[in-house]
């Protein structure tokens, strides 16, 4: 299982890459879903700053069309995320792809248009990218301001149609406010530790503490930067994944790998076609029913228990 990949932004700044080519340039293909046996993917839906005010829903739908028109055909085993019990990717050998918004910015303060993007099969909502729009602040935003009166309306909606809201990305203060106000399933599905790699995207301490206390998952994350300021390699994402189990945080614990986010990648994991040789790593380190936890079981659980039926 992988919470978070870019693909979908990608093919759509580029119309020649092909989710069905090997060589189509992508880090996440169908040979490679195949490969690695994906059982569910996480396709974020992604709305870049350069795209203005006015623009934004468009360039979201624009994803979901590329998702259902080029990721979803007929007789591939990739199918779409419904709910757990028409798409439970335990059952059978295709892989469920699950979308997610990353980034609330194609709302467009318009609540409504969170119910259609329900409709189209959207899930989970990251509520920002780095910086600010009308739902909070994201971690990049300098002032670092929390929740506003129009975000905490939009995750009231969200409860009402049953998603789960995503804080990778999210500000401190805003993070802090869900954890304390809001009565929603957590997820950060690709987001590392900032006691192991400093940088300002990765959480603290305490927030992993919040989020193994609310049951939420935590997706480590394969970009260079979150994983090491110095010589990132698969034995430092290693280090974020011993970190978290040491606070408690091992039934927690799946990954986001961000995979097409970034063009900088870790040494043996530059694409999914390289995930079998990163398990091998780890059974070589951890039993093999942790790995298990880690690599599908943890995220099962939690998206079983949270997304049951359509609203």
């Amino acid at each position: 299982m992988d919470g978070h990949c870019d693909v979908l932004w990608r093919m759509w700044e580029d119309p020649t890459k092909d989710f069905y080519d090997e060589h189509g340039n992508l880090d996440v293909t169908y040979p490679f879903i195949v490969q690695s046996e994906m059982k569910l993917q996480t396709f974020a839906i992604f709305v870049p700053p350069s795209v203005r005010k006015g623009q934004r829903l468009m360039a979201a739908m624009e994803q979901i069309n590329l998702f259902y028109n080029e990721i979803i055909k007929e007789g591939k085993r990739m199918i779409p995320f419904r709910s757990m019990e028409e798409t439970d990717p335990s059952t059978s050998d295709q892989c469920v792809a699950l979308l997610a918004l990353e980034g609330a910015e194609a709302i467009e303060g318009n609540i409504s248009l969170l119910r259609i993007f329900y409709r189209l099969g959207v899930r989970q909502v990251g509520l920002t990218w780095n910086f600010a729009n009308e739902v909070a602040d994201g971690i990049m935003e300098e002032r670092g301001g929390g929740l506003t009166q129009f975000g905490r309306r939009f995750l009231k909606e969200m409860k009402h149609l049953g998603m789960i809201v995503d804080v990778s990305h999210l500000s401190e203060a805003a993070f802090w406010d869900i954890i304390e106000s809001v009565d929603l399933p957590i997820v950060a599905s690709h987001s590392n530790c900032r006691a192991v790699c400093s940088h300002r995207r990765n959480l603290t301490d305490e927030q992993i503490q919040a989020l193994i206390q609310r049951k939420g998952l935590i997706g480590i994350n394969f970009v260079p930067y979150f994983v090491s300021e110095q010589n990132p390699t698969i034995t430092g994402i290693l280090r974020h994944l011993d970190h978290i189990a040491s606070l408690g945080g091992e039934d927690s614990l799946f990954f986001g790998s961000d995979f097409d986010g970034v063009v900088r990648k870790i040494p043996g994991l530059a694409n999914m076609g390289e995930l079998n040789h990163f398990k091998d790593k780890l059974l070589r380190r951890y039993p093999e029913e942790v790995v298990r936890k880690w690599g599908f079981e943890n995220g099962y659980r939690f998206y079983s228990e949270h997304l049951k039926g359509n609203h």
